[in-house]
């Protein structure tokens, strides 16, 4: 499938973020662009889904800002490593299901690249690790350019992951690696935003099938 372009951003607001990635799924869809990773950290804020909307679902206690993906509720924030795929799936690719599976699998990859046992559930999309939903998908798609994408809780805050529910989600479902101790890998190595970086990497050619090129820092004023 060729090479995808991969730049971090730092710490980005959600906001600021999705209006960059609007455009960029536009340029995508008129070749201006090549398929585009976004590697991302946000400032805490939780993103409701239209899922979220239909049922009602009220967020109190946390920063809240409506978002467009499929999905409901999503927590954003420090220790989160979030990857944005801007990507155009071809012909053989375009299942929305098996899209999201891929992004399941690039988790549960990288996951097992630093020896954490993940999978799938089938009460939720995303990964899990010993019971606990560690990585929430949720994308949109335009003319088969997708757009947002997959977080990771690799070392969040206190208890503002677990603290939260809400669309048929009980608190405490979610949380982080480095709440259920995994916080170094096979070869004693720290698993932070640096490592679970290395871990996407390494593994996104076989999930995404795709070979990515080396990160390039970038902001978002680059992007105007």
């Amino acid at each position: 499938m060729g090479d995808i372009r991969v730049i971090r951003v730092g710490i980005v607001e959600h906001h600021d973020m999705a209006k960059t990635m609007k455009g960029m799924q536009q340029q995508r869809i008129a070749e201006e662009v090549p398929d585009t990773l976004i590697l991302v950290e946000h400032p805490e804020v939780v993103t409701i889904g239209p899922k979220a909307v239909r049922e009602g679902v009220v967020v109190d206690g946390y920063p809240t800002v409506l978002t467009d993906r499929g999905g409901g509720i999503t927590w954003h924030g420090p220790g989160q490593l979030v990857a944005y795929p801007i990507i155009k799936w071809v012909t053989g690719e375009q299942s929305i299901r098996a899209i999201i599976g891929r992004l399941e699998d690039w988790a549960i990859g990288a996951f097992a690249g630093c020896g954490i046992e993940a999978y799938r559930d089938p009460s939720m999309q995303g990964a899990w690790v010993d019971g606990h939903k560690i990585c929430s998908i949720g994308l949109s798609f335009l003319h088969w350019v997708s757009r947002h994408g997959m977080s990771i809780n690799i070392r969040t805050p206190g208890t503002r992951v677990e603290d939260l529910k809400g669309c048929g989600m009980m608190a405490g479902v979610h949380t982080s690696l480095a709440q259920l101790g995994y916080t170094h890998d096979l070869t004693g190595k720290p698993i932070d935003m640096s490592r679970m970086e290395e871990a996407l990497l390494e593994t996104c050619e076989q999930h995404l099938g795709r070979t990515p090129i080396d990160p390039i820092e970038w902001s978002l004023e680059m992007a105007a």
